[in-house]
């Protein structure tokens, strides 16, 4: 089907006859530069000297250049080492921020009956924080290794395993799904890199945010201009 642009900067790649937010149960959300408008592995960085190098691994894992998401990961983090959790207080209260009309539409979303779920390759120091703000219902993410208020370089294993990637994204909205006991097709799911194809790919709805190319080109709807509220002129 061709794309059809509704509006500027918004391209829908399906038919969405009497489509309703009311359709669906779930919203997952990727959290850098998708909910936030940092990579918050990036500023981090920034605290030891090392923004360069570790934005270059990002930028090259988001467009789908680098294969193996995990080792990427660990390289970055193992750049962090050092860096003290008073930097990271810092990146969260002075550079991250929101982004345009993220509030807007967690708000919508849950006026419509749905439950809201945060998966990102991100850090739960920013996840939890981000979901206090929003009011998300569940997360997933990496915990950074912490001695003496200082990174060690290292991530914490949990329960479920090692690094929140593309396949644990997808995993864990399939099992918020089943805990929910709803259909994967009445999930949306939201993200701009790479690492967020295999959880759009099992939702109902995919979502493209100010993505890079080859996640635009793969999702339902693209928001290509204005806020992630703008998805919901696709139900109007």
């Amino acid at each position: 089907m061709t794309p059809t642009e509704m509006s500027s900067g918004l391209v829908v790649n399906i038919a969405t006859p009497d489509i309703k937010l009311e359709h669906f149960k779930l919203i997952a959300f990727d959290m850098d530069s998708t909910l936030i408008n940092i990579e918050c592995v990036d500023e981090i960085a920034d605290a030891a000297g090392r923004k360069a190098e570790v934005s270059a691994i990002t930028e090259a894992a988001m467009r789908g250049e680098i294969t193996d998401y995990k080792e990427s990961l660990r390289r970055r983090v193992a750049l962090l080492k050092g860096v003290s959790v008073d930097s990271m207080d810092e990146v969260y209260h002075q550079r991250l921020k929101l982004n345009p009309g993220a509030a807007e539409l967690v708000h919508a979303c849950k006026a419509a009956g749905m439950k809201t779920l945060l998966v990102s390759g991100g850090f739960t120091f920013f996840t939890d924080r981000v979901k206090g703000e929003l009011g998300i219902d569940y997360t997933r993410s990496n915990v950074l290794e912490v001695e003496n208020g200082l990174l060690t370089g290292r991530m914490v294993d949990q329960p479920w395993g090692d690094i929140c990637d593309g396949e644990e994204k997808r995993r864990m909205l399939l099992e918020t799904c089943g805990m929910l006991a709803i259909n994967p097709l009445q999930a949306i799911a939201m993200g701009d890199g790479a690492n967020d194809l295999p959880m759009m790919g099992v939702a109902g709805l995919s979502v493209a945010y100010h993505a890079k190319p080859r996640v635009r080109e793969q999702a339902m709807v693209a928001i290509n201009t204005g806020g992630l509220d703008r998805l919901l002129e696709v139900f109007l």
